[in-house]
């Protein structure tokens, strides 16, 4: 790459960080209990310009040829701590918890681009079904140790482009004809969302085990 592109890249994102500085700087001064939604506020816009910086850095990598993208986002997955599982009816992968959804323009390869790489080394590996006629099951986790306000409106969370990237791998089609979608809430030990695709016939079985959890919050 050539010097002078690379230094104003590099300007840019340095912009970036000093502005995510300042916004964490004011989360730390501001009385959550009194002033809730200035903290909500500035804590979305502190996650959204670490997303927005981390794509900036995987860009440059790319542009500057430094490591292919595949490996990158191997290992990009393992620091979301992204992990799939299946049996014969379900697939399980285990994601970071999600954002609410975007109020603005924002590169959204965040997650979806390491959830695909995932996927793709994990069929290769693996003799995955592939769904025809499923239930989706998204489960959001709130780390139980903070506020029960954090929890979000089902509608509000960012789950389409997750969706669309595993049903590209894992289902014949995501649209309504195909499979029906379910949302639940619990508390545990850290934020997480954890993606579940069945065979419909498996979905009561699956459903039965949630709700033998006392402190799961559920909403069909």
């Amino acid at each position: 790459m050539e010097r002078h592109t690379l230094s104003s890249r590099l300007t840019r994102i340095g912009d970036e960080i000093h502005k995510l500085t300042n916004t964490l700087d004011a989360m730390r001064v501001t009385d959550t209990e009194t002033y809730g939604h200035n903290y909500e506020e500035l804590s979305l816009d502190a996650a959204l310009r670490a997303e927005k910086i981390a794509c900036s850095l995987r860009n440059l990598i790319y542009a500057a040829n430094l490591i292919p993208k595949p490996i990158l986002m191997e290992k990009t997955a393992q620091v979301h701590g992204i992990a799939i599982h299946h049996n014969e009816t379900m697939v399980e992968i285990v994601l970071p918890g999600l954002m609410p959804k975007r109020v603005k323009r924002i590169n959204t390869t965040f997650l979806t681009d390491p959830l695909y790489t995932a996927l793709e080394n994990y069929m290769q590996k693996n003799s995955v079904p592939r769904f025809t006629n499923c239930v989706v099951c998204f489960t959001h986790i709130f780390d139980e140790t903070l506020s029960a306000k954090r929890v979000r409106d089902y509608d509000n969370m960012e789950c389409k482009q997750l969706l669309d990237t595993a049903a590209a791998f894992l289902m014949t089609d995501d649209s309504g004809l195909f499979c029906d979608a379910y949302h639940t809430t619990e508390f545990g030990e850290k934020d997480c969302t954890i993606l579940t695709i069945m065979e419909t016939d498996y979905f009561p079985v699956w459903l039965g085990t949630k709700k033998e959890r006392a402190e799961s919050i559920s909403d069909f």
